[in-house]
């Protein structure tokens, strides 16, 4: 085995979502807005978890979901805004994959990253609560940059519980 994998790394893989994983990518993001964060939002006020393909899988945007076996235990997406702009949604890993040593987050975000760049994306943008503090780190470190409410395009699409912002350059 090489050096710089580990075993985390190995057994993670990262494919694109397909709608028999969706009950899986349900339970996984409402249990970390509910149980996790005690985020009062449900399923119903998340109509995009319905119908992934026809809300994220269209133009040059993606849905991903990351594998321990045939377990979902991670989500991410890139809805196409237009413009060379995209929106990083949906980014949520179980609390069993967290960490920098099992590398789940960052498979999911070069993986998007690497498709943005194929697809002639200039800019990522993301809204995400104030609550979620491990994962502004993370995205700092990964070279986000936090922007205003006002530097977002108009066409973001921002949910009620965003209130902090970032800007990825490609």
């Amino acid at each position: 085995m090489p050096k710089h994998l580990n075993f985390w790394e190995l057994s993670v893989k990262i494919v694109p979502f397909t709608p028999d994983y969706t009950e899986q990518v349900v339970d996984v993001i409402l249990t970390i807005q509910n149980t996790e964060f005690d985020i009062p939002i449900t399923r119903a006020q998340q109509p995009d978890l319905d119908n992934i393909p026809g809300y994220y899988q269209q133009n040059a945007g993606n849905f991903w979901v990351a594998l321990d076996g045939e377990k979902v235990v991670g989500t991410i997406s890139l809805l196409d805004i237009s413009n060379g702009q995209g929106a990083l949604r949906k980014m949520f890993v179980h609390r069993d994959y967290r960490g920098g040593e099992r590398g789940v987050a960052r498979q999911l975000l070069q993986t998007l990253l690497d498709w943005a760049r194929t697809h002639n994306y200039g800019e990522i943008f993301l809204g995400t609560t104030d609550r979620f503090l491990a994962a502004h780190r993370f995205y700092e470190k990964s070279g986000f940059m936090e922007v205003t409410a006002e530097d977002l395009p108009p066409v973001f699409p921002k949910m009620a519980v965003d209130n902090k912002f970032y800007k990825f350059m490609l």
